[in-house]
């Protein structure tokens, strides 16, 4: 690659869909610093790694460069929204059939009152490593491939932490949301929609959907993660894990399992995944009824069950004795394989307080080694593969 030019991207988004994107960059941050890169990532798209480490670099991963903050709608703990869109993320473009896109870059059109659009440090440290580790034991997932801390400031619960950008890599942003705010506007929308998604027609982008979804949410179940905010914004059709802001992992099969701050009602506890995410794909077929027969779309719903049932006895070969009282990564272990290193609550929460409070990103450093190479007994001390055992709530904060 060329060091002394930016990366060259594509905008295909943009250009299969504009009615649902708007112009938009990042906002101008006094001294952006790269504090932590996924190499290999940045090598399989065709980035330059040293050359992201250059103060032009850093800019371009703050969006210096522009991009587009994309359209759609959703449901949130239930209650339909019909505008919502990127308030705080501005898409670059795409390079070798994979999205980058930005959080905490700053408002865009579509920012809510009282937003500033911009990210702390560490929500963002933790979805790069909450992602990392899901690509590690592979399970589907957008990919984060680098954090900045952008040298400013901004106000959250604990006062005022250091700012950061998350710089992250999906097959496509396009979400169920999306095809509910095309549903909102046309029939001729929705159908372009299904197209980008990079189906022939809606019937077979809802099976391929409903498909990738069920089993995604059995193999969070396997691992006890759970993703705290499952609205329809956050459902992708590409069937990647996205969006890990509160999310947290139950060390015991407990079905009321909930730690995010925005759930006070227990909505998306680690238990109702299973429905919830049936909720959800009932919504995406509602979304695409102007342009599919309704028949077709209950009977590809009406296979929810044998899907789960099929996936569960898949990915639950071995975990059949499991019950409330056992650690779930311990059994794992013992049972099929699961992996020796999982980012534990409380032991991510301490590095990423460690990182955000006092510049230390030693801890952070250490669990990221270990939990993306979470099979090898050698890439962690022993303690970090123990159950930390119950020590009282746990809350998680989307703080960005």
């Amino acid at each position: 690659m060329n060091t002394s030019a930016r990366p060259t991207l594509s905008h295909a988004f943009a250009e299969a869909l504009p009615e649902l994107v708007r112009e938009a960059r990042g906002a101008d941050f006094p001294e952006p610093r790269l504090v932590v890169l996924n190499e290999p990532l940045a090598r399989e798209l065709g980035l330059d790694p040293e050359w992201l480490r250059t103060p032009e670099g850093a800019a371009w991963l703050t969006g210096a460069g522009g991009g587009h903050a994309t359209a759609y709608a959703g449901h949130q703990f239930g209650q339909f929204v019909p505008v919502l869109g990127d308030g705080r993320a501005l898409l670059l473009g795409d390079i070798g059939g994979r999205e980058i896109q930005l959080k905490g870059s700053g408002p865009t059109p579509f920012s809510r009152p009282g937003s500033d659009g911009f990210g702390a440090i560490g929500p963002m440290l933790r979805e790069f490593l909450v992602s990392g580790f899901m690509h590690a034991v592979g399970v589907p997932t957008t990919r984060s491939l680098a954090v900045v801390d952008t040298g400013a400031k901004v106000l959250r619960q604990q006062g005022a932490v250091p700012g950061g950008v998350l710089a992250r890599v999906a097959r496509s942003h396009l979400r169920v949301g999306t095809v509910q705010y095309a549903a909102t506007h046309s029939a001729a929308l929705v159908n372009k929609v299904v197209a980008a998604a990079g189906a022939d027609e809606p019937g077979q982008l809802l099976e391929a959907v409903v498909d990738r979804q069920i089993e995604l949410v059995v193999r969070w179940m396997r691992l006890g993660f759970v993703h705290g905010v499952m609205n329809t914004d956050n459902t992708a059709l590409s069937g990647e894990t996205i969006d890990y802001g509160p999310c947290a992992f139950t060390e015991r099969f407990l079905a009321g399992a909930s730690f995010s701050s925005v759930d006070t009602g227990g909505r998306y506890a680690f238990g109702n995944q299973p429905n919830v995410i049936a909720w959800n794909l009932t919504r995406l077929a509602e979304a695409l009824l102007p342009v599919m027969e309704q028949p077709e779309a209950e009977a590809i719903l009406a296979t929810l069950q044998q899907r789960w049932d099929h996936y569960w006895e898949r990915h639950f070969a071995g975990a059949e004795g499991i019950d409330e009282a056992e650690d779930i990564t311990t059994f794992n272990r013992e049972h099929g394989g699961g992996p020796i290193f999982i980012p534990r609550n409380r032991m991510l929460d301490a590095a990423l307080t460690a990182a955000e409070r006092d510049g230390d990103y030693g801890p952070y450093t250490e669990l990221l080694a270990a939990v993306t190479d979470p099979f090898n007994p050698e890439a962690g001390p022993s303690w970090m593969a123990e159950p930390e055992g119950d020590e009282g709530p746990f809350v998680t904060y989307c703080g960005t």
